[in-house]
């Protein structure tokens, strides 16, 4: 059975081809694409804490990236420690838990807002008027970024990421887009400078920390170019697709919905639930370092290796009855947020997001239906969801 993850066939439901090569290919290997895979949860995780090993200079989806792309605009999922932990100590100065608990009440507010008019019309497209726009809002908000801007950005960003049938080549659109994105950071930067908002990219300006050889430190330009980049892209995607993941699966399993109607407390580990059942980041690519040893078989250093976080999420080795959706159930370790050094900077604030939907979204549709003969999936080489997803009241 063949992994492609630029498949149409494979977006629909990878779930099939994961099992199978957990049972029979825990060591996959892709001739045509030049990849291997690793797809037990213990094999994904070991790799996924083994950063001197598992390499994330040249990207970490399955097409390479040529490390020096990220020499003026450095992402730190797209980087190794020392460079990686400079960048992430310095981020996290601004992008505290204390600024992100403090936008529950714009969040709560925006979540409101676009749920009022599907609740008056008793549905709509649940991704283009909902799990689109709130992430949108949220992460937009929170860089300072002016509102007119918004809704263009948002569009390159999909664009960036888009991929066509059953190739790794990077199609032209994205490219383009991806240039576009870049300008339009670069540009906000230098507004900012001159004409500070109450945004994060304000604040990044300004901090600094004790630099290793001496004295003091601030971002670069570039540099926060970077971070805008990754948590735009990162941010407004992860939570588009969680939310109406879940708005699938809930609409499959309406006794799980009602546990969240019946009980507010369980949508924290509900949200951890679905990150596990359809995990929006399918993999993460890593370059390996020197040769490893994985099932009785060697991979030679320079391999561009994939870690399944969708297949080991479903791993029957360490979630009893993995293909049940259960809100109820108890994750110890969870993966759908990466796991090491690279653990997502923004998942408290998608885990927020995703948390005050769903409160939201219970209270507006006790129940609801979801159109799966007219959803539509996305198709990007690492992200699992849709563009569209048509609902109504029941």
């Amino acid at each position: 059975m063949e992994l492609n993850p630029f498949s149409h066939e494979f977006h629909e439901d990878p779930y099939p081809v994961y099992r199978h090569l957990r049972d029979h290919a825990p060591l996959y290997r892709n001739d045509a694409l030049d990849f291997w895979a690793l797809s037990r949860f213990r094999d994904v995780l070991d790799a996924s804490l083994d950063w001197q090993t598992y390499s994330s200079a040249e990207g970490t989806t399955l097409e390479r990236m040529d490390p020096r792309m990220f020499e003026i605009t450095p992402m730190m999922i797209f980087l190794d420690p020392p460079r990686h932990d400079r960048l992430r100590r310095l981020v996290s100065r601004v992008f505290t838990p204390r600024r992100v608990a403090a936008l529950e009440p714009f969040v709560r507010d925006t979540v409101r807002s676009l749920l009022e008019p599907l609740h008056a019309a008793g549905g709509g497209d649940f991704v283009r008027e909902f799990s689109a726009p709130l992430p949108m809002e949220v992460i937009f908000t929170m860089l300072g970024v002016p509102s007119a801007d918004r809704r263009r950005l948002r569009a390159w960003m999909d664009r960036a990421l888009e991929r066509d049938r059953d190739t790794p080549v990077l199609p032209a659109r994205a490219i383009e887009a991806s240039i576009e994105l870049h300008r339009y950071w670069f540009e906000l930067v230098a507004a900012l400078r001159k004409a500070p908002n109450d945004g994060l990219v304000s604040a990044l300006l300004e901090v600094e920390v004790e630099a290793d050889e001496g004295g003091s430190t601030r971002l670069s330009d570039g540099e926060i170019v970077g971070f805008c980049a990754l948590l735009g892209a990162a941010g407004n995607e992860t939570v588009t697709k969680l939310l109406a993941n879940a708005a699938v699966l809930f609409s499959r399993h309406p006794d799980q919905w009602a546990k969240l109607r019946a009980d507010e407390a369980a949508i924290p580990g509900a949200v951890e639930e679905v990150l596990r059942y359809t995990s929006p980041s399918q993999y993460q690519g890593r370059t390996l370092t020197r040769d490893v040893e994985w099932h009785g078989k060697t991979v030679p250093a320079g391999s561009r290796i994939l870690l399944l976080t969708g297949s080991a999420n479903r791993d029957e080795r360490e979630f009893p009855e993995a293909d049940r959706f259960d809100v109820e159930r108890r994750i110890p370790t969870a993966l759908g947020f990466g796991h090491g050094i690279h653990f997502c900077l923004g998942a408290s604030l998608a885990r927020l997001e995703s948390r005050v939907a769903l409160e939201e979204i219970a209270r507006a549709f006790p129940a609801f239906r979801v159109d799966e003969s007219r959803c539509v999936r996305v198709h990007m080489s690492n992200v699992h969801g849709f563009e569209s997803v048509p609902f109504e009241a029941a």
